[in-house]
């Protein structure tokens, strides 16, 4: 009899309590990886999802090879898989951690206890992020977060009881119909690329993170970076917070308080991504339905809009600082967060596009795509969840604040280069002679605006708030928020995090605790 412990996105030895807990069983332990390819056949998925994860699996293998044992990968639908172990081995317990992921996944988690119920499997499924199943309340979260987060993570086995199978011929990106994926930027896979990241983060690349990280160039460099490796759990968030916490302490303790508030705003985030992954929890028809029912015929998709998204998507909507990040993202599988938001806002406010389009394109982008956090992040920053602020951003403003040398302009929009910087942020402001001397030819080597942004940011503005009139309107955005929102979870704010009581308590207690995560390749 086997017991089977189905990685998913949860790719690490390290704080892995299906793992562990197999591994104390007395069975033989199958540690299974099923390439699904109906799952990369989703809209969502791209190449660059799939090279990442193929590093990622071979540096789990690497891990398992420490502990006696290997990665067995099989390749098919997940009950036919497990169906033909049954037959073959017996399975004594099936055991995954949680996972909140598209409805795709969801409706593959049913099928999968379904069929372990007719079989008579024991499934057993083990929390590894801040998110509930089955959450009435939102009341309390934080807290229960919190104590999560402070208890010990588990320590990987010593060995394993290797139930020593085959593993299927791994197929190609091309095999499984994904198409081509370039991305020279693109970040390396797997739990030794992420323990490194972490590593330079806290020691010497966050310092300037507060200051840095809505600046797409620099926040390149300053960010954590690791949200890809979180993605696919080749670290876990418990392991995460309490190497930052340490650090924090640490910092603080050197008379460093730059260094520990840099590392206390990146902790906020780690609450917020759980918060976000809670929404599509409670919410999993967030991935195609807008959040408030009197916003989801808001933006009705027209004859231009695949025009339209097609020339946001590329590059080539006559404002360099959208399509700098756009081809930077394009490039690197990354951008920093004020940036996705600007170009959310400006394919759903500028452009009047609805959200679900841009929202597909941009997942196939993001090597860090987490379906939890994109999607809840797609309805509120294109204001389809009835309750946050329209968040119209100025593209030029922004251009001007995060690019005023044009040094990233330049970099990914290289055919305005030669441009001065007085007419770069504005190329259609540039007089004729300018243009020409610079080998700029407006609807040739680089397009004209596709909107004029102060009217569209008026009228989108006119058009969100015209329909949030009203009682009916105002009682659906309290009920959204009373089960959304996070004014009753705790949550610390995302700017100007200043130590507190809680916090110093917190690193105390860490620092008696062992287990923290040790930041060395293994």
């Amino acid at each position: 009899m086997l017991e089977i412990v189905w990685f998913k996105r949860d790719l690490r030895i390290h704080d892995h309590a299906p793992l562990a807990a197999a591994a104390a069983s007395g069975h033989a332990v199958l540690p299974l990886y099923i390439l699904e390819p109906e799952l990369w056949a989703q809209p969502e998925s791209s190449g660059r999802h799939f090279a990442f994860l193929r590093e990622s699996l071979l540096d789990l293998d690497s891990g398992l090879a420490r502990l006696g044992a290997r990665l067995v990968l099989r390749v098919g639908e997940a009950v036919d898989v497990l169906a033909a172990l049954h037959r073959s081995h017996g399975i004594a317990t099936l055991r995954a951690h949680e996972e909140t992921g598209l409805l795709w996944t969801y409706a593959r988690d049913r099928a999968v206890r379904a069929w372990a119920r007719r079989a008579g499997i024991p499934v057993v499924e083990y929390r590894q992020h801040g998110v509930w199943r089955a959450l009435r309340a939102r009341d309390g979260w934080a807290r229960r977060w919190d104590a999560m987060m402070e208890a010990a993570p588990v320590p990987a086995p010593e060995a394993l009881r290797f139930a020593d199978l085959r593993s299927d011929d791994a197929p190609d990106a091309a095999a499984l119909g994904i198409a081509a994926d370039p991305c020279p930027g693109r970040q390396t896979g797997g739990r030794a690329a992420a323990i490194g990241l972490l590593r330079s983060f806290l020691a010497t690349r966050g310092r300037t993170y507060r200051r840095d990280m809505a600046n797409p160039a620099a926040g390149a460099g300053s960010c954590a970076r690791i949200s890809a490796h979180l993605a696919l759990g080749c670290l876990s968030l418990r392991e995460t917070n309490r190497a930052a916490l340490r650090a924090q302490a640490e910092w603080r303790n050197a008379g460093d308080d730059v260094y520990a508030a840099s590392i206390a705003s990146f902790r906020s985030r780690l609450h917020w991504h759980c918060h976000f992954i809670q929404k599509l929890e409670d919410e999993p028809g967030m991935e195609r339905v807008a959040l408030h029912p009197a916003c989801r015929d808001l933006r009705p998709i027209g004859p231009d809009h695949a025009a339209r998204v097609e020339a946001w998507a590329t590059g080539r909507t006559g404002f360099p600082f959208v399509d700098a990040c756009m081809r930077s993202l394009d490039a690197t599988g990354w951008l920093n967060f004020r940036m996705r938001a600007m170009a959310v806002a400006f394919a759903s406010y500028h452009l009047w596009q609805d959200w679900r389009l841009p929202a597909r394109h941009l997942a196939r982008l993001f090597t860090d795509f987490e379906p939890g956090i994109h999607y809840p992040q797609m309805q509120m920053q294109s204001g389809v969840t009835g309750t946050n602020t329209a968040r119209i951003y100025n593209p030029v403003k922004q251009s001007r604040d995060q690019d005023p040398d044009g040094a990233f302009i330049r970099r990914h929009v290289p055919e305005l280069a030669r441009l001065p910087d007085a007419f770069l942020h504005e190329p259609w402001r540039a007089p004729p002679e300018i243009l020409a001397a610079s080998g700029i030819e407006l609807g040739g080597t680089y397009p004209p605006p596709l909107v004029d942004h102060v009217l569209a940011a008026a009228e989108a503005r006119q058009r969100i708030y015209g329909v949030r009139g009203g009682a009916a309107f105002r009682a659906e955005a309290d009920a959204i928020q009373s089960r959304h929102g996070s004014r009753r979870s705790g949550l610390p704010p995302t700017t100007r995090v200043k130590p507190t009581k809680t916090v110093r308590r917190k690193r105390t207690a860490v620092d008696r605790t062992q287990g923290v995560l040790d930041l060395t390749p293994r």
